[in-house]
Order: C-alpha cells, then sequence, then structure tokens
C-alpha cells in the first residue's frame, strides 16, 4: 500500500521537512553544485514561496557540526 505524501506549504525547515516526510522536491544536488562553482558570491534569485529559505536551511545543516552524523536527513 503506498501512502500519500502531505505537501508541507510554508515549511522552511529541512530537518522538520525530513523528519515529518512531507513531500517536497529534493535539491541536495544544489549544494554539490553550488560547491563546486567555487564563486566567491552567490545570488540566489527567485520569486517569492520559491524555497529560498529551505534551500539555505538545507545547505546550513548539511555542512554545521550540530548535525554531524545526521545521515538520515541527507
Amino acid at each position: 500500500m503506498n501512502m500519500a505524501r502531505t505537501v508541507s506549504i510554508g515549511c522552511q525547515d529541512y530537518e522538520t521537512l525530513r523528519k515529518n516526510q512531507y513531500f517536497y522536491i529534493d535539491k541536495t544536488h544544489f549544494i554539490r553544485e553550488w560547491w563546486e562553482a567555487g564563486d566567491i558570491v552567490t545570488l540566489i534569485a527567485r520569486p517569492r514561496r520559491f524555497g529560498k529559505t529551505l534551500n539555505i536551511s538545507m545547505v546550513e545543516q548539511f555542512f554545521s557540526v550540530d548535525y554531524d552524523g545526521r545521515g538520515d536527513l541527507f
């Protein structure tokens, strides 16, 4: 039986999104693209409600020592 996932509108915390198994578009590849670009400055210009804060939350949790060993998030 395939259980439907909830689409969480307004959730801006990556850990909460993963912990509650909300439906989302996986953008973890964004981290690799951003890192490998080696840019000094990164401008993320997107319209409102387009996931900017969620992407930054994901990047913060990926690099933060506070989330060391949290393979369940990625």
